[in-house]
């Protein structure tokens, strides 16, 4: 038995979804154990979105993909009663309160970088290996120093501690840590417009306006934001930051879907559009 090309692009399509649905755990793994290091005594209600700020946004996001899912593709016109509507509508809401919570966790995490000191006294970081310190090793990723790896971190001989933790890095990578919350806090504030322009684009559809300067207008707009946040891939990429680099691509090529169901979707309208006419 033959799969048709229709089912195995589907097939493909929603395995990028069960992919993206599987890095709500990765990034949940990753915070929990930046947490413990972190917040050594606990993690309260105030403090989750700091800690777990990417496992936030990407579970509101995998939610939010459904929705376009459903709303662009699964759903017909005909579904579209006032409850599921109303449904829908709600459901996305509470998602972009999420998202925009999510935002403002990236901002939290960049002014936390802020909270750092020279460590004094310390040239080597062989010396901390029988203290429990830990070094920086990433954003979200602490690895504790020990006699066996504490020459492998850094060769530097001053650094810097994360104030009210037991973990240092030195000075570049302090640089870098920086340079990449600042990029999650633009690739986030990106990705927010771009909801807004596929939002306003859906809403144009529904009510057969997606077309002339308003479908220019979203092309363009799109062809910018999306291109930022393939740049945002790339430097994850050559940072070595592979599960962000690896998220960053696959959200991008499933939001490729929903801007090829919404294509399918104006085109389904337009033809309807043309035969009514015809008759």
């Amino acid at each position: 038995m033959s799969l048709s090309r229709g089912t195995l692009f589907q097939l493909f399509k929603y395995s990028v979804y069960v992919f993206l649905t599987m890095n709500v755990y990765w990034f949940f793994a990753e915070e929990h154990l930046a947490a413990k290091l972190q917040f050594p005594h606990g993690v309260g209600l105030a403090d989750m979105i700091e800690a777990y700020a990417a496992t936030i946004d990407t579970a509101a996001w995998v939610v939010l993909l459904l929705m376009f899912e459903l709303e662009t593709y699964l759903l017909e016109d005909r579904h579209f009663t006032k409850p599921v509507s109303w449904g829908l509508h709600g459901l996305r809401a509470i998602c972009y309160g999420f998202i925009v919570y999510a935002f403002y966790g990236y901002i939290v995490n960049v002014n936390f970088l802020d909270g750092v000191s020279p460590l004094s006294g310390v040239s080597d970081l062989c010396s901390l290996a029988a203290n429990e310190w830990s070094y920086a090793i990433d954003l979200d990723e602490y690895s504790a120093i020990t006699a066996a790896n504490c020459g492998s971190f850094s060769t530097a001989i001053s650094f810097l501690r994360f104030d009210d933790m037991q973990a240092v890095v030195d000075a570049e990578g302090y640089r870098a840590l920086t340079a990449l919350a600042w990029v999650d806090v633009i690739n986030a504030g990106v990705w927010l417009l771009v909801v807004l322009v596929l939002e306003v684009d859906v809403r144009l559809q529904e009510h057969n306006r997606y077309e002339g300067l308003a479908l220019r207008i979203s092309t363009v707009a799109k062809v910018v934001l999306y291109s930022l946040l393939l740049l945002a891939a790339i430097y994850w990429g050559l940072k070595g930051d592979f599960v962000d680099f690896w998220d960053a691509f696959l959200w991008l090529v499933a939001f490729v879907f929903i801007e090829l169901n919404v294509f399918e979707w104006r085109q389904e309208s337009l033809e309807e559009r043309l035969a009514t006419s015809a008759s």
